[in-house]
């Protein structure tokens, strides 16, 4: 059974109560296949629902998501993002998650708004709506005004919602150390990183005043661009759990009709969110990472506006020349400097097969030779390579897996406003600019100036090194560790021999003492069972012999 460490008996009862409730509800939506796919040791309380059998397997894991509550659902949205991972039936299906939830009382909301400044509501905010504008798993939204009159939206954190999160982060945490130990397949896609990555993200939502920041920074960067808004953050009304922004209200982003009565160019509209997302990516390597149409809006002269800047991507200068450099290796047709570029990005792993590798890449550039830079859709393409990054067991570090998917949402976007909208050709622009800026003096040269100073010091400090490296080696104390990649499953199949061969040794050595034993005492019952049971003990010898040798067969 899988305990938090470090944990009083309260504390206990309940993890294991929450896991009975996962292993129960999983098994109820016909999903229990899961756990034994990890080699969890956790066992389902409940059978499966007749009601489940005709649903599709994508659809019955959503269904489970949302019924166990706000970590798993956005444990369900992070997933939809990571194509390389999962089938594009289930990133369908886990994109349709909303956790839109009943909002809580709004006794507990106030009270929360009072406990965090610690004065009334009243000397706060000249009115508060008490029915929410919207409200989510982890918070929900109030329209109010302040003493000055100002119109603001108020983003309150749930009571209780933290400690209900790092329960079941704590949870999943147990549950992928057991898995990366037991099963291949959860060790070959790092499930604890991809957990721990999880909880980095979902506690940078709980807190607000990152999200405040967030949004400071984006004015920032975009403070040029009389065409994108972003809300201000009014700071002497935000903390942790309370998050006040001015109100902007503005026709979303996907309701066409009311953009066509409002005689918004939807063309023009298409390529300027498209400049926006590009620049923030291309540019300054801090991109919103969760762009579906409500967290867009457009105002009556045109401007974007951008809200929920709970969830940010970032890519920094190194990543940034790095998938630059795999774009020139894709144009050159240089394959081998492309695989060189994925694996100093992470995707590739270094016990891969190059050439097959190779092969594989070729087959795919091949798709799109000759096509014009209009033609090419994102969303397609990295469909293509998600499909191959399945295939071979590859996987996206998260910021590349958040670009992806922003990329692809945002080509949909769009395209339903424009379906002449062509991301590349938007693109080409920022992408000149940036193979130009890359060969500047004011490039290279910081990047010049930093090795220099990286060698000067390597080579003033190897002297030391050396003579450290020889006194250890005259005093015998060098030690030199060697990992071998197979020893740990080569050691497992091992002890599960031994065990066998342990096994058959005490039944062997029970069959003998039980001869000896009818050689000195025999009562008529004893005997009138003798043959019987001498007969299951050679077939028990027999059959652990037979186990035994295909064993030592199978390990060769």
């Amino acid at each position: 059974m899988i305990v938090p460490r470090f944990a009083g008996p309260r504390r206990i009862l309940a993890h294991r109560r929450r896991l009975a409730e996962i292993a129960a509800v999983l098994s109820r939506h016909g999903l229990g296949f899961i756990l034994d796919a990890l080699s969890v040791p956790i066992q389902p309380h409940a059978r499966r629902s007749p009601d489940t059998a005709h649903i599709p397997a994508p659809m019955r894991l959503r269904l489970a998501l949302e019924e166990l509550g706000p970590t798993f659902v956005k444990l369900g949205q992070v997933l939809s993002t990571r194509d390389d991972l999962l089938p594009s039936r289930y990133i369908e299906q886990l994109a349709l998650l909303r956790d839109r939830v009943p909002p809580a009382p709004i006794e507990a909301i106030i009270r929360e708004i009072e406990r965090s400044f610690g004065r009334p509501l009243e000397q706060l905010f000249a009115t508060f709506d008490p029915v929410p504008l919207a409200s989510a798993s982890i918070g929900q939204v109030h329209a109010a005004t302040l003493p000055t009159g100002t119109s603001v939206v108020v983003k309150v954190r749930k009571p209780g919602i933290a400690e209900t999160i790092e329960e079941d982060l704590a949870i999943l945490r147990e549950v992928a150390e057991i898995a990366s130990r037991r099963s291949p397949l959860a060790a070959s896609y790092d499930l604890v990183g991809l957990v721990d990555e999880f909880a980095w993200t979902i506690r940078s939502e709980l807190d607000y005043r990152r999200e405040g920041r967030n949004a400071d920074r984006f004015r920032q960067l975009l403070r040029h661009h009389q065409d994108i808004v972003i809300p201000r953050v009014f700071w002497h009304r935000t903390t942790e759990t309370v998050l006040t922004m001015r109100r902007i209200d503005g026709i979303p982003i996907d309701r066409i009709d009311e953009l066509d009565r409002a005689n918004i160019d939807r063309s023009a509209l298409a390529n300027r969110a498209g400049r926006f997302v590009l620049e923030c990516i291309l540019v300054h390597g801090f991109f919103h990472a969760d762009p579906h149409p409500g967290n867009f809006a457009v105002l009556p002269d045109g401007r974007l506006v951008v809200y929920d800047f709970g969830m940010i991507g970032r890519l920094d200068p190194v990543q940034r020349r790095e998938l630059l450099d795999a774009l020139l290796a894709v144009i050159r047709g240089d394959l081998d400097a492309l695989i060189d570029s994925m694996s100093r990005l992470g995707i590739v792993r270094h016990e891969s097969d190059r050439p097959a590798l190779r092969r594989e890449l070729q087959h795919l550039l091949d798709r799109y030779y000759g096509m014009s830079l209009g033609e090419y859709r994102f969303g397609a393409i990295a469909d293509d390579l998600f499909r191959l990054m399945r295939r071979w067991r590859l996987t996206l570090p998260p910021e590349l897996s958040l670009l992806a998917k922003t990329l692809s949402m945002h080509e949909g976007v769009g395209q339903r406003l424009d379906p002449n909208f062509r991301p590349f050709q938007l693109a080409e622009s920022y992408v000149r600019r940036l193979l130009i800026e890359r060969y500047l003096p004011l490039t290279w040269l910081p990047l010049l100036a930093r090795s220099i100073e990286d060698g000067v010091r390597q080579a003033a400090e190897l002297p030391r090194r050396i003579d450290r490296l020889l006194r250890r080696l005259e005093q015998a104390e060098l030690e030199v560790t060697m990992h071998l990649a197979e020893l740990p499953d080569v050691t497992h199949r091992l002890s599960a021999m031994v065990n066998r061969l342990v096994i058959a040794i005490l039944l062997a050595a029970a069959a003998i003492s039980f001869s000896l034993l009818l050689n000195v005492w025999h009562p008529d019952w004893l005997v009138r069972w003798a043959g019987p049971l001498l007969a299951l003990g050679l077939v028990s010898i027999v059959f652990a012999s037979l186990i035994l040798a295909w064993q030592v067969w199978r390990s060769r």
